[in-house]
């Protein structure tokens, strides 16, 4: 017979809420998909440019195409996610951009580079893991929204400050090749067990958004959420729009740091290694401050929040711009991991406004415009310094974009409840 203490820890998991583990297993997924294809390209920047014998705006070039092909796939992923549920979706990317990164390492040409990653990595990865653990999670919360998807973004974050670095040092020991094949196995190997526990939603495990006992008021009443806009009630409202606007602004921005943060260092006077290691360091930083900023979210409006965060990273890249010292780089750092702790909460005010049912659907469609918006920013970052080998016109420029973001944010308001709800359901609704 076991020790009472350690009955109850090994029986405590079986009494947390099942959407926790949504939250962790999804944090898992993203944490080893979203190192190797959101934080690993900026660790395969300079290798595969000097390899094969490319400037900075073509290699650029490559992943600005793949986010406006994420554009054309992104109503489509969503609707796959809504129709079948994340679990399917999810091994089916694993598997494919998994071989999608082992191919990859036999890429001989700038051609060959470029098909191997938009056609078998980027599809894949756009279709399997651009919107799935996001579906579930929103899915799964209602009232603590905000904090689930905080820290399930979070684990974006381990990828930076975890499988970044060790692509960087297998880059650095074996090239860059090797480490593509190590990145397809590890996407293949982690993901697909971590796939197989997810669970569509809390009302098909006989469960209640948040862990919730009893039913919400309209529960009570009727079987579906009056919260929940169809796709059509969603694309007619003028917030749907501004949101999408205001996230573009956003992510144009993020896309260029993400891709070219080593470049920047390394423009700056550091060398690769330590570029990535201050990446991976502003990874780690963001960690809790993602998570302590969805507990705010939760309490406080999120665009307040939103628009704050691209206040300050409006001021730290006029601040990079300037910096001349290793300390002025470090302040940098800081203040943008920061900033990324916000980030969460946009997907979070999607799900606010707009409800859960046709969440990745409506989040798809979103994809198309903020996609289609910032697919062409790391190209056109990697030209500007192609042609005056300096970043200081691509920092303001996105200085600017997010001054301008904040004050979409702040604009934004819930829209009206749909109009098919009786009085009293809407009057309910706005209320809450």
């Amino acid at each position: 017979m076991l020790p009472q203490p350690l009955a109850q820890l090994l029986a405590f998991p079986s009494r947390l809420y099942y959407g926790w583990r949504i939250v962790a297993l999804g944090g898992l997924i993203n944490a080893v998909a979203g190192g190797v294809y959101q934080y690993g390209f900026g660790i395969f920047f300079l290798p595969i440019s000097r390899d094969l014998g490319l400037n900075r705006a073509d290699t650029s070039l490559v992943f600005s195409l793949a986010r406006a092909e994420g554009a054309v796939e992104g109503p489509i992923a969503g609707w796959l996610v809504d129709k079948f549920g994340p679990k399917y979706v999810l091994i089916v990317g694993a598997i494919l951009t998994g071989l999608g990164y082992m191919a990859l390492s036999q890429a001989d040409s700038f051609l060959s580079f470029l098909f191997i990653y938009l056609v078998l990595i980027s599809i894949s990865y756009n279709v399997g893991f651009a919107h799935s653990t996001m579906a579930a999670v929103n899915t799964w919360f209602i009232r603590r929204r905000g904090l689930a998807i905080s820290t399930l973004t979070a684990a974006f974050s381990v990828g930076g400050a975890v499988v970044a670095p060790t692509l960087a040092v297998v880059v650095d020991r074996y090239g860059w090749r090797t480490a593509t094949v190590v990145a397809g196995i590890a996407l293949i190997v982690l993901v697909i067990p971590a796939a197989l526990g997810m669970r569509r939603s809390p009302e098909s495990m006989g469960l209640l958004p948040d862990g919730d006992v009893e039913p919400p008021s309209w529960g009570k009443t009727q079987a579906a959420d009056p919260r929940d806009f169809t796709v059509r009630e969603g694309l007619r409202t003028k917030v749907y729009w501004g949101l999408s606007v205001a996230t573009t602004l956003r992510l144009a921005v993020i896309n260029v740091v993400t891709i070219q943060f080593v470049p920047f260092m390394v423009w700056k006077g550091t060398d690769e290694v330590t570029g990535a290691f201050l990446l991976a360091t502003m990874s780690a930083l963001s960690i809790p401050g993602r998570i302590g900023v969805g507990w705010l979210g939760d309490k406080m409006p999120k665009t307040l929040l939103l628009a704050i965060g691209m206040l300050a990273g409006s001021a730290a890249f006029i601040w990079l711009d300037a910096a001349q010292g290793a300390w002025q780089l470090w302040v940098f750092v800081v203040v943008f991991a920061l900033v990324e702790s916000v980030n969460p909460l946009n997907w979070a005010l999607v799900g606010d406004f707009f409800g859960r049912k046709n969440f990745a659907t409506l989040r798809g469609i979103m994809a198309f415009v903020y996609t289609g918006g910032t697919a062409a920013a790391p190209w056109l970052a990697g030209r500007v310094y192609d042609q005056t080998e300096t970043y200081s016109a691509v920092m303001w420029a996105m200085a600017a974009s997010y001054f301008v973001g904040a004050l979409l944010f702040l604009a934004l308001r819930a829209p009206a409840p749909p109009a098919r709800l009786p009085v009293a359901d809407q009057r309910t609704i706005a209320g809450a």
